[in-house]
């Protein structure tokens, strides 16, 4: 499985629904599934306080991974790598999968921490979420160190879909090369 992790408006939505179809895969964007079974997150988190939205997320994630049907390709919620370790008894597990599978991808507008910063803010506040320039500006500021310390390979989002979803591809198949080698074999750097 392919995991893409990040900000909300990196283009995990856009790049993994391609990605999958590329690969002739499935995708499951798990904001959206969250949002057809359980109903819009904004109001969710504002009725119900959003450690309440983590743990459910949470129980989410668990649920369609013990499916025997689980998504090729999965976007994961913007958040679902920020959560206090303590929102959920199976997080730590779950975030550490997430963290060590060789197919988990941490997309970012830029490595450059303004430049993410900025254009993230311009991709989301274009989003009918509600909120604020400041408050999206303060979540990824917030959030940007952790995906960048991520031991997981970066991919920038700021160029066509293709050309990042060509990167994708070609990171997955020299993941997949790797695992099938002897055991003397490089491995290929992640930390990118």
């Amino acid at each position: 499985m392919v995991r893409l992790i990040g900000p909300g408006g990196a283009g995990k939505s856009t790049a993994g629904a391609l990605l999958a179809a590329r690969m002739g895969a499935s995708f499951l964007d798990l904001d959206r599934y969250f949002s057809e079974r359980i109903g819009d997150i904004s109001q969710f988190i504002e009725q119900n306080g959003y450690d309440t939205y983590a743990w459910q997320n949470i129980e989410i994630y668990c649920a369609l991974l013990s499916q025997r049907e689980q998504a090729d390709v999965l976007a994961l919620s913007s958040g679902f790598m920020t959560y206090e370790t303590n929102c959920h008894p199976h997080y730590r597990r779950v975030r550490s999968e997430v963290e060590l599978g060789p197919n988990t991808f941490a997309l970012l507008p830029s490595l450059d921490r303004e430049v993410c910063v900025s254009e993230t803010v311009r991709r989301q506040i274009a989003r009918p979420f509600g909120r604020s320039a400041s408050k999206e500006e303060a979540v990824i500021r917030a959030r940007f160190e952790v995906y960048r310390v991520m031991p997981v390979r970066k991919i920038e989002t700021m160029r066509p879909v293709s050309a990042v979803v060509d990167e994708l591809i070609a990171a997955r198949t020299l993941e997949i090369h790797v695992i099938a080698t002897p055991n003397d074999a490089i491995p290929f750097p992640r930390n990118q």
